[in-house]
């Protein structure tokens, strides 16, 4: 028996990454499902008794989520695109403003252009730069096919939903299958709660960042917003990369400009983490703030970004789990 276990976790160990996608899917599924069931529930026509097919609610979802993707896209692009022109028109004159500050404070010795700046950049050596742009591009094909595997398989996940439930209820004995299907229904009103909680933060930061950086006058703010509120959904390292754009364009106005942006950075970062986060989550997944940190510190040093990401929706359902095996029968 010790031996099987032995093959069974060497097992899992090799595929690990394949179980991290399953996961990732079944926790989109569990999350999307009373979606699905809202819109099944809906009539295929007006007249009529008619109701949605499972996958074709799947699908409508799925579609609902493009639009809404597409709509924000066609709200914000025009001004987004302008604002990026715009910046990009600056990048030299910015790129100079940076350059005589440091030459002034002794921090650089020789004045360069912009493009001779770029051909000096530290790319390291051939080898090197080829072996860097073909691990990124074998990246990014990794992240889409990633992508578009959790998709696939959260679809049919979903489609598979009823049958999979009664499937796992069965497996318990039958004095206990009630409290096994109120365990599973507890599990996903808290994750579909999470998945309205991680869209409620990205919001809210890229809301108030669009505010606070118009009010403090720095330009291109509309784009520093959407990289902050995207930035957001993206725990630990996100709202920290998403500062820095800001911050260098800030430097290029004054340093006491960038001096207000930083500030400004920190305290909605140390708002968003010690009382946006836990707050939001603790309300909508419904698990105390001291039990979010504690995940989302456990989470991130075990699995880095993604073990931060997924660390809220994995702490409710073993909290779900937890309070089920140690209430009274």
């Amino acid at each position: 028996m010790t031996a099987l276990a032995g093959v069974v976790l060497w097992a899992a160990y090799r595929v690990r990454n394949v179980l991290l996608l399953i996961y990732i899917s079944s926790l989109l599924a569990i999350g999307f499902s009373p979606v699905v069931r809202l819109i099944e529930r809906q009539k295929v026509l007006p007249i009529g008794t008619r109701r949605f097919p499972r996958w074709l609610a799947i699908l409508v979802l799925y579609v609902m989520i493009i639009g809404a993707i597409v709509g924000v896209g066609f709200a914000i692009v025009p001004p987004l695109a302008d604002q990026a022109q715009q910046l990009w028109a600056a990048r030299t004159d910015m790129f100079e403003r940076a350059q005589a500050f440091l030459i002034s404070k002794g921090l650089l010795e020789e004045h360069l252009t912009f493009t001779e700046a770029v051909q000096r950049a530290p790319v390291g050596g051939g080898t090197t730069a080829v072996g860097t742009v073909f691990g990124t591009i074998w990246g990014v094909v990794g992240g889409i096919f990633g992508f578009v595997t959790i998709l696939i398989l959260t679809f049919y996940l979903l489609v598979e939903a009823a049958h999979l439930r009664q499937s796992l209820i069965r497996l318990f004995p039958r004095a206990r299958r009630a409290r096994v299907e109120k365990a599973s229904r507890d599990i996903t009103l808290k994750v579909s709660a999470w998945l309205g909680g991680q869209a409620l933060l990205g919001t809210i930061i890229g809301v108030t960042t669009a505010i606070g950086l118009g009010l403090l006058g720095i330009p291109f703010f509309y784009v520093l917003a959407l990289i902050a509120g995207i930035g957001e959904l993206i725990p630990v390292v996100g709202p920290i990369l998403s500062a820095i754009p800001a911050i260098g364009i800030a430097a290029t106005i004054s340093w006491n400009k960038a001096l207000f942006v930083l500030i400004f950075f920190v305290v909605q970062q140390q708002f968003e983490n010690h009382i946006l986060v836990p707050k939001v989550m603790g309300r909508q997944v419904g698990i105390s703030p001291v039990m979010v940190i504690l995940a989302l510190l456990i989470g991130g040093n075990l699995l880095g970004i993604l073990g931060a990401l997924l660390a809220v929706p994995t702490a409710a359902i073993i909290q779900v789990l937890f309070n089920e095996v140690t209430s009274e029968e």
